[in-house]
Parts: C-alpha cells; structure tokens; sequence
C-alpha cells in the first residue's frame, strides 16, 4: 500500500479525464457486468504509467466513438477492488498498468504491461482508439 498522498494526483489525473474510480468490489462488480461499453484501466505509480500509460488513455477518450463507462482501480490501493477486476480480465496475467475494454460484460480488448513499456503514448492512443471505433 502506498501513502495517499503519493497517489492521489495520479489518480486524479484520471478523475480530471472523465473516469469513476473503484475502490470495492461491489462497484467492480456494478460497473465491469453491465450492458454498453466499459473501459478499465489498472492505474499505477510505475513510471510507464505517468509517462505512457496515463497520456495515452487522457488522448483516447477524446475520440469521437468512446466507451459508454470510464472506470479505474488503482494497483497498490484498493487490493480487493483491483483483485475483483482482475478476475474479470482473465485469462490475462495481473498487470500494472493494464487497460481493458468490455462490451456487454465481455473482454473485447486488453492492454497488458509489456505493451505500454517503452512505447510512445500515441502509439497506445492510437490502439485504444481503434479498439474504441470497433466496439464502441
């Protein structure tokens, strides 16, 4: 666990760009199950997070097609909520950060870790967004 302070501007960062954050596992399973599209993003304090992770999903979700719900659970916090959305993520490893789309309830699309790494945010963006303009 982290202190708060720590994280809470990383957090904000996604709360400023339109995403609920989740912090039991009763508001997982409220919003990852449901009809439309949810997009859920494992937030992290890793530097792959601040740099290309979190960029890329602030740029995404300006796309003109975007998911119905924009959720988050932050890796190092809320451990039973990020657990819970992680069951629903399988069969992907846990990862830190990791982006996920579901449409009705199901998995469509994921984002593991390696493949945030090292990539440019716009190289990201540009996946999240084809995913968004297939499902969403």
């Amino acid at each position: 666990m982290y202190p708060e302070y720590l994280v809470a501007p990383m957090r904000q960062e996604l709360v400023d760009a339109g995403f609920q954050e989740l912090k039991t596992t009763e508001e997982v399973d409220s919003a990852i199950p449901s009809e439309g599209t949810v997009f859920v993003v494992v937030n992290s304090v890793c530097g792959c997070a601040a740099a290309n992770a979190r960029p890329a999903v602030k740029a995404a979700v300006k796309n003109e097609k975007h998911p119905d719900k924009l959720v988050t659970v932050f890796a190092g916090m809320e451990k039973d909520a990020v657990d819970k959305a992680r069951q629903y993520m399988l069969p992907y490893p846990p990862s830190s950060p990791a982006m996920a789309l579901f449409k009705d309830g199901q998995l469509v699309h994921m984002i593991e870790r390696h493949m945030i790494e090292g990539r440019p945010a716009q190289m990201i963006a540009d996946n999240l967004v084809a995913a968004f303009d297939e499902y969403c």
